[in-house]
């Protein structure tokens, strides 16, 4: 039986791996933030005497605590107390603000909630009480401390719902994410094994913690026994001390964070920006194949890009060893256990990892076909080594003249161009067509100027279609995006370009 065999035991939770993680290789680091280091014992210990404390405030096994916290060391710390103690925690990113922070603490029914204070110039306090949180109490640098002779036994289930995630809302209101330790430590699993880390990397974690993301990388240090840099506010090039003071080998986060650092690294050509760095992962957002060639060609690293989201946080990832053609077009494979179906081209899932459905019954009930798979939303297929291949979603398919063309498709061709730094491609209400296709574009400083004409004639070149070709160009300073992965907000381009005029940027419809 092998070491991480070991660390998973047999009840599946996540208290069960800290313990056996602290009682394998106590002394290793764990999580390494600025000039500060907690070992796995520390993270062991620690979490207990929180979970004490939190004990003494009246926190039970299945009491609802809600916390709306940075990336630090104490927020980590807190989660494992929860976990020690049973109690179903609710992350909220902590960008979120007065509505959406209102109403996830109150759907939840959180009895306490936990926040930084002021931090980043926003007073979270003062917010909590606005909304008329419960059991609101200050977790950045101090939290709730105790004997750990007065808790109760650790959870021995690992299937009970003790996580309520939430989607982002764009237009509607977010949706809570039921899931369990098992379902989050079967989707940590998955990136783990796929990876093929071992005890000598430093991983990094450059994304709000409270992101589904956050237990996701939590169950890899734990299963392999190496720590990570804990960033609690990236920008570049600030950033990147951080990465070499601490020798990080694997980075990433998502498609934004890869092409962020390949823009650092464009800056200083001939010199690595991170030394020790030799591999880029991520997920949660679409990887055009045109961005795993560039880190690869200039950074001289590896990057593998995986699919998870919300309600299964990691579904497929690309591996070390995949074919160079894999790692750029494909997701990765699933992990075993993990069923993908394709129905009418959308996929579906069904597998440990897939939440146990919403807070909402009806939404859940909308959201599993007659067979318990997930229905997803978005696009693919899998090849014949079992790779799948995302097309786009469902939504994002732009319905022109009866024609269905993918956005997904236009992109990854824009990506291509060399004045293109990124670009998202969406449609726009039409009265003749429907729907027109329209492109959004950063412009690479220092290229020449885009236009309708010159990006048209290049994607003629590429191959694509005439009824594909983009009737509208906007170029923007810097896409819209989310605090979290970064992803397009592409309902913000909408709103945006819907009543743009199109004297100037179309041409006439093929």
């Amino acid at each position: 039986m092998n070491e991480t065999a070991h660390v998973l035991g047999a009840s599946g939770t996540f208290w069960e791996l800290v313990e056996r993680r602290a009682a394998l290789t106590p002394d290793h680091p764990v999580l390494l933030q600025d000039d500060r280091a907690l070992t796995f014992e520390e993270l062991r210990s620690g979490a207990e005497r929180v979970a004490a404390g939190l004990h003494d405030r009246g926190v039970r096994p299945g009491t609802v605590v809600a916390w709306q916290l940075p990336t630090r060391i104490e927020t980590v710390l807190l989660a494992m107390a929860l976990a020690r103690l049973g109690a179903v925690q609710s992350p909220v990113i902590p960008f979120y603000r007065d509505r959406e922070v209102a109403f996830a603490v109150r759907e939840a029914g959180a009895a306490y909630f936990a926040v930084p204070g002021e931090w980043r110039g926003f007073d979270h306090t003062a917010m909590a009480r606005r909304i008329g949180a419960r059991g609101v109490f200050e977790a950045y640098e101090t939290l709730p401390d105790g004997d750990p002779a007065v808790l109760p036994p650790p959870p021995a289930n690992g299937t009970e719902v003790r996580w309520i995630y939430w989607t982002s809302g764009t237009t509607s209101d977010p949706k809570g994410v039921l899931h369990t330790d098992r379902s989050l430590i079967a989707g940590g699993s998955c990136l783990a094994h796929a990876l093929h880390l071992s005890a000598d990397d430093v991983g990094s974690i450059a994304f709000p913690f409270a992101h589904i993301g956050g237990p996701d990388y939590l169950v890899m240090l734990l299963l392999y026994g190496f720590p990570a840099v804990l960033f609690e506010k990236f920008a570049l090039p600030e950033a990147l001390e951080g990465y070499r003071r601490h020798g990080v080998t694997v980075a990433g986060g998502s498609t934004a964070f890869y092409s962020m650092f390949l823009a650092e690294q464009r800056g200083r050509p001939g010199a690595p920006i991170i030394p020790s760095l030799r591999l880029l992962a991520g997920g949660g957002a679409p990887k055009p194949p045109e961005v795993h060639h560039a880190v690869v060609r200039e950074m001289g690293v590896q990057l593998t890009h995986g699919y998870g989201m919300t309600e299964v946080p990691m579904i497929t990832m690309g591996s070390p060893d995949d074919t160079p053609e894999n790692l750029a077009t494909t997701e990765g494979r699933p992990p075993e256990g993990m069923e993908i179906r394709i129905v009418d081209g959308e996929v579906r899932l069904r597998g440990e990892a897939v939440c146990k459905g919403y807070l909402d019954p009806a939404q859940t009930a909308e959201a599993f076909d007659e067979d318990g798979f997930l229905i997803t939303g978005d696009l693919g297929h899998l090849t014949d080594s079992g790779h799948l291949v995302l097309s786009g979603r469902l939504k994002d398919v732009i319905i022109r003249k009866g024609e269905n063309v993918s956005a997904k498709e236009i992109e990854d061709l824009l990506h291509r161009h060399p004045a293109v730094g990124d670009a998202a491609v969406i449609g726009l209400p039409d009265a003749e067509r429907g729907e027109r296709v329209c492109a959004v574009v950063e412009q690479r400083a220092g290229t020449v100027e885009l236009t309708l004409a010159a990006v048209t004639s290049y994607l003629s070149a590429e191959g694509l279609s005439p009824h594909k070709l983009p009737e509208q160009l906007e170029v923007v300073d810097a896409l819209p995006r989310n605090e979290t992965l970064r992803k397009v907000l592409k309902y913000k381009l909408r709103e945006r370009f819907s009543g743009a005029a199109e004297a100037a940027k179309t041409t006439p419809a093929p």
